[in-house]
């Protein structure tokens, strides 16, 4: 009866002394020195034939590619040459209505608006997004304000099926008048 009240008070020595004694008895049987079977396998599959080293695989020649950049764009340069800046401050110093010729382009400017295509919206918190994809297939997100293709345009609304666009052309009488066009849902 005591001994089952120890028991019961202190079930984790117990527990402590049998794991501590089945330990030792898996460490005892670890011993020896007899690796027979190991040398005997060794022996064994150092005996086997050697086995025949594939060849190497034939090495295909590459063309080479001389780049010329002979007519092409430098990317260093800006887009707009010093001298239709010049043109445009020309056209600018009369009166009225004038392109900011000093405002940072914008990237959707680089390309004329007849290669941009509306492909749809997004509405994020509440504000609607146009989704504009460019000619080399990228797609930008835009909002009212933005600017986009060669004649200055500025995003004055979006819906959705068309952003509305007000643009800077320059006119024959050498100032500049505002056009109104539009871009509408293609795909």
């Amino acid at each position: 009866m005591l001994k089952s009240k120890l028991l019961c008070i202190c079930p984790s020595r117990y527990f402590l002394k049998i794991a501590c004694l089945f330990f030792s008895l898996c460490l005892g049987g670890c011993g020896g020195d007899d690796f027979s079977d190991l040398k005997q396998y060794i022996s064994k599959i150092k005996s086997e034939p050697k086995g025949a080293i594939p060849p190497l695989p034939e090495i295909k020649v590459v063309e080479t590619f001389m780049f010329n950049p002979k007519g092409l764009r430098d990317p260093f340069k800006p887009l707009i040459q010093p001298e239709q800046k010049n043109a445009l401050a020309e056209l600018s110093t009369g009166g009225g209505i004038k392109p900011d010729i000093t405002r940072r382009k914008e990237e959707l400017e680089a390309f004329p608006l007849e290669v941009l295509k509306m492909v749809g919206t997004i509405s994020i918190k509440s504000n609607l997004w146009g989704l504009i994809k460019a000619d080399d297939g990228t797609i930008h997100r835009v909002q009212v304000g933005n600017y986009m293709g060669n004649n200055y345009g500025k995003i004055i609304r979006i819906s959705l099926d068309k952003i509305e666009l007000m643009e800077i052309v320059a006119d024959k009488q050498g100032s500049w008048r505002e056009q109104q066009t539009s871009l509408t849902l293609t795909e």
